[in-house]
């Protein structure tokens, strides 16, 4: 009985521990956005759209397969995110939404929320937990520290002949 109390004590400070950073503050960001995310790993690809909204002092996240249904839904309000409808808790979406939001953060923004930052050139880098390398400044790839690779870039705009 010990051993399942010292077990479960541990699985929830690895939860505790794995909270991905968040900024200091709301970054400037132009909303509503629309990416397109391909997800590598193992040599398989999965592909999704995140929306991101403002909704009052919140920014709600929403990640879409390709047919539309919803895989993940998150606000992000105070520093702290909650569900958002009922869909079961994802940590790997927040993972990525929280990674994300480092890689939209602006250059001149990037130091006082998230000081432990390093930008070089095309690169920018959180720890060893997230690295970013961008091709455009919404066109980027995400190597977080799991394995996982994301290709992250804009939907086309739907007013371009």
């Amino acid at each position: 009985m010990k051993q399942i109390w010292i077990v479960a004590f541990l699985l929830l400070l690895s939860a505790c521990a794995s909270k991905p950073p968040l900024p200091e503050q709301m970054p400037t960001l132009t909303l509503p956005m629309q990416l397109h995310i391909e997800k590598q790993q193992a040599g398989q690809q999965q592909d999704w759209l995140l929306v991101i909204q403002r909704e009052g002092d919140s920014l709600r996240w929403s990640m879409l397969d390709p047919l539309g249904i919803p895989q993940a839904r998150q606000l992000l309000r105070q520093r702290q995110w909650s569900a958002d409808g009922l869909l079961p808790p994802n940590p790997q979406a927040r993972e990525l939404f929280a990674a994300v939001l480092f890689a939209l953060t602006p250059a001149d923004e990037l130091q006082h929320n998230y000081p432990g930052a390093r930008q070089q050139g095309n690169q920018r880098q959180l720890n060893e937990r997230w690295r970013v390398t961008y091709l455009q400044p919404l066109a980027f790839t995400l190597k977080l520290q799991q394995g996982l690779r994301y290709q992250v870039s804009p939907l086309p705009s739907e007013t371009t002949p």
